[in-house]
């Protein structure tokens, strides 16, 4: 099949269903790892104290303004 072909299949379709047809490409069109992601069983390990401890760590740290740009840190990886 053609994109000429999907694009004449894309023009047949009913106004109301083109959010349903949007997602599906969307989805399509959305990296494997990324869906693989989206499929994966929920996370069911325990927070541990230290877990719990960590994520407080970093949630204070963005309230108070301590973080890295994300691309200061590209920079430094030599990806900018």
């Amino acid at each position: 099949m053609s994109r000429e072909s999907l694009h004449q299949l894309l023009d047949r379709i009913p106004d109301a269903e083109l959010a349903a047809a949007g997602r599906f490409l969307e989805y399509l069109a959305t990296a494997p790892a990324y869906r693989a992601a989206l499929c994966a069983a929920p996370d069911d390990e325990p927070v541990t104290e230290g877990d719990a401890a960590a994520i407080q760590r970093a949630r204070d740290d963005v309230a108070s303004g301590r973080v890295v740009a994300h691309e200061e840190v590209l920079r430094e990886f030599g990806l900018r």
